[in-house]
């Protein structure tokens, strides 16, 4: 049988899998792929048993559980101040990578022109090309990683269907400050572009500042796809859920998609999440892993390497480009050069763009036990 033609002739196995796969074999402190080394809330866990015990186990509603849907609503009006509507404009999605599918199969036809910020996560240009668009490469340059308007305005076309951001950013840990935010409020009035606003790390913002959310801009809120996720949120990476926030009519057309790209999303988890939500933990999680990037910065001052800022997400990043020995290395031969010789495995930021961008920079995942990243950093130490 003659094999396919296929949709992502350039895409293989990604480096997070690659990177753990290494890990593995090697022994080495995985600090590459990003998800926790450490258990979620018990409480969060019995509400899941509860809710299982209690008879929740067949097909939710597709758009997801009523009461889940009020309190996404109730926490986005109380920290951002805009009112969605919970049966209308909330919905409740296996993952936030669905979520982004889902969008951009709602407005997305063939050569459609979706602009997205480089260094990007790496699943943006894929769900693109599968719904037929074109990816436009716009660039965040180092070191501070702030978006040039002049050059994202220029790229702007008759074909331009979207601008997809993602606040705070992966991999290089920044946040879009609020300047931006109203600078592309203004580059967006009269036009028809939509907006696909990824926010899944919105609790993980350091040292006093406040995440900028689409939703905190009613001109942007009118035109977005707001995503977060609770996998995030909850150190629950494995349930995959999330959801998405859009005004009435676009969450229409984010619904005829949804309903067939996944139908509804798994019963349990969504009762046991509207519940523990009563709580308010997610007003917690800043300061927690606050502590734990300071934890693991503390731990490896005085090393060689240049550590970049990290003000949001749980990632922070080297620079090695300064070391001689290492400093001809391309970063995907010098993480792999980390991971077998001195035990720790991480990310090489040029796997976040779509050609070769080698900054000599490399990420690591600081959402682990505190004995993780002490473990990490001595090692890290002797490099």
């Amino acid at each position: 049988m003659k094999l396919p033609v296929s949709k992502l002739p350039h895409v293989g196995t990604t480096i997070f899998t690659t990177m753990s796969a290494l890990a593995q074999e090697v022994g080495a402190v995985n600090l590459g792929q990003g998800f926790p080394d450490f258990a979620c809330d018990p409480r969060l866990v019995e509400l899941m048993s509860e809710a299982m015990r209690a008879g929740h186990n067949q097909y939710p509603p597709m758009a997801g559980i009523l009461p889940l849907r009020e309190r996404i609503a109730e926490k986005v009006l109380d920290i951002y101040g805009h009112q969605y509507d919970a049966v209308t404009e909330v919905t409740v999605t296996a993952g936030a990578t669905q979520a982004i599918q889902t969008a951009l199969t709602a407005i997305v036809h063939a050569g459609d022109e979706v602009i997205i910020f480089e260094p990007v996560y790496d699943s943006y240009e894929p769900v693109i090309r599968l719904n037929g668009g074109v990816p436009v490469f716009a660039t965040l340059k180092f070191p501070d990683y702030r978006p040039d308007w002049q050059q994202v305005r220029a790229l702007i076309t008759p074909r331009t269907r979207a601008i997809m951001i993602n606040t705070p950013h992966n991999p290089t840990a920044t946040c879009w400050p609020k300047e931006d935010m109203e600078a592309l409020s203004e580059l967006l009035r009269d036009t028809d572009i939509y907006l696909i606003s990824d926010e899944v790390y919105e609790h993980m913002v350091y040292d006093g500042a406040s995440h900028q959310s689409a939703a905190r801009f009613p001109a942007l809120a009118e035109r977005a796809f707001v995503i977060s996720s609770f996998g995030k949120t909850y150190h629950v990476t494995g349930w995959k859920i999330a959801y998405c926030l859009a005004p009435k009519a676009l969450t229409a057309e984010f619904r005829k998609a949804h309903q067939f790209i996944v139908f509804t999303v798994h019963t349990p988890s969504q009762h046991a999440i509207a519940n523990y939500m009563t709580l308010g933990t997610h007003n917690e999680l800043s300061s927690f892993y606050q502590h734990k990037r300071d934890f693991f910065l503390s731990h490896i001052k005085g090393s060689r390497f240049n550590w970049q800022p990290s003000r949001g997400t749980y990632f922070v990043s080297a620079q090695y480009a300064h070391l001689p020995e290492f400093s001809a290395m391309p970063d995907a031969e010098f993480a792999q050069h980390l991971t077998k010789n001195f035990g720790v495995a991480c990310i090489p930021v040029s796997a976040f763009y779509h050609a070769a961008n080698d900054q000599k920079l490399v990420r690591f995942c600081f959402a682990k036990r505190e004995a993780t990243l002490a473990e990490a950093a001595e090692r890290l130490m002797k490099v």
